[in-house]
């Protein structure tokens, strides 16, 4: 695989098509083996490829030497102003405004139990049929349901809402669908965001329209900025670890069944199966000075693409790394970044998956793939399957 052929490939990142790549890995190997760190053409022009693990983790430790501020001519295009374009302490500052809703503190008490109800709520809607695709009936939804009731929104929206998120992790391909729905959420909170002023409800949106950063109020562009983003992060991650681990672990009946019979073992099935397919592949930076990485020189304010789906296939940090196995032991995959920019969701994210598969396996029995039907893992900056055909024993 040469670097032309490698540049075709990535040009899917800016391209419709980016979301049916199926096996992005086997360019990633060839890469770590002969061109650790490739300048490639992307839509916003010329970046770097950085695909070994201790590459990528030099690069997502330091935020000096490697800024987020890049992000301001990619995603933050229709997103708005936030956080992933920040570092420093404007990020520290900006980041304070949401870890205390995430923190393990905030996630206790009734939460796990309004989470594990939402699961059930879903389950009751198809467990008689013995056949689901789980991706439509839970795998989409959940996640979304459970980040409205963190952000006080209304249930019944939550339909249009995850639509417009899908939307906004499409701009690199269509922006024009992006902008649509850019406009579209704004236009549905800024409502939101005027109740939440005069009548505060101790919801996240309520703390964003209160909050200050050094002595001053966000502003309504900035809330709801930060909102876009939250409904990607609070959704769309979520959705694809999900679907990632079920397919895993129905691919692999045995760990299924250890994993049925012992949940304690559920944590290590969500650890493999975010080092295994990552829900976020590539993240951006843009170096502050001139660098020189795996060899290559990298000049100053040039983009970088960090390649964490390849990272967590390092062949020199894991063996055999393409197999999915719960007894790898202990898993330090970057699924979640590293330093100051880890996810600050990992926690709820974590929480959520391992209710729903709680949920799913308590009433599911003998759940398996619809092996007759064709499903995967798919895409190239989101990766996660896009159908879950199953069988179960209905009752």
């Amino acid at each position: 695989m040469t670097a032309t052929e490698l540049a075709t490939m990535v040009e899917l990142f800016g391209a419709s098509e980016m979301s049916s790549i199926r096996d992005p890995y086997s360019v990633y190997r060839r890469l770590r083996r002969s061109q650790p760190v490739v300048p490639i053409k992307l839509f916003t022009g010329l970046s770097y490829l950085v695909t070994r693990y201790d590459d990528v983790l030099q690069v997502l430790k330091d935020d000096t030497l490697y800024s987020n501020r890049t992000n301001a001519k990619g995603i933050s295009r229709v997103m708005g102003r936030t956080l992933v374009e920040m570092d420093g302490r404007e990020h520290l500052r900006h980041r304070s405004l949401i870890t205390p809703y995430l923190a393990p503190r905030a996630l206790r008490g009734d939460f796990p139990k309004l989470v594990e109800s939402i699961a059930h709520e879903l389950i009751d809607h198809f467990v008689g049929h013995g056949r689901a695709d789980l991706v439509p009936v839970f795998t989409f939804s959940f996640p979304l349901r459970v980040f409205t009731r963190i952000l006080g929104l209304q249930v019944e929206d939550y339909d249009a809402i995850h639509n417009w998120g899908i939307d906004l992790t499409s701009f690199a391909g269509d922006p024009e669908r992006g902008f649509a729905a850019a406009g579209a959420l704004a236009d549905y909170l800024r409502p939101v965001l005027e109740k939440r002023k005069l009548e505060p409800t101790g919801d996240l949106i309520s703390n964003l329209a209160h909050a200050e950063v050094d002595g001053n109020r966000l502003t309504d562009e900035e809330v709801i900025s930060f909102l876009r983003l939250l409904v990607i992060a609070g959704a769309e991650t979520t959705y694809h670890l999900l679907g990632s681990v079920l397919l895993a672990l129905m691919s692999h009946p045995a760990q299924l069944g250890e994993v049925r019979a012992d949940r304690s073992k559920l944590q290590l099935a969500l650890d493999e199966a975010l080092r295994w397919e990552a829900p976020v592949q590539l993240v951006p930076r843009q170096t502050t000075r001139a660098v020189t990485l795996a060899g290559v020189d990298i000049p100053a304010e040039a983009d970088l693409l960090v390649a964490i789906g390849s990272a967590n296939r390092d062949e020199s940090r894991f063996e055999d790394p393409d197999r999915f196995d719960i007894h790898r032991g202990s898993v330090e995959h970057l699924a979640f970044g590293f330093g100051k920019h880890y996810c600050a969701g990992s926690r709820l994210a974590c929480m959520e998956a391992k209710i729903a598969l709680d949920a799913l396996l308590d009433r599911l029995p003998n759940l398996r793939l619809d092996r007759s039907q064709e499903c995967g893992v798919v895409g190239l900056a989101f990766r996660g399957p896009d159908r879950l055909p199953v069988f179960f024993d209905a009752h």
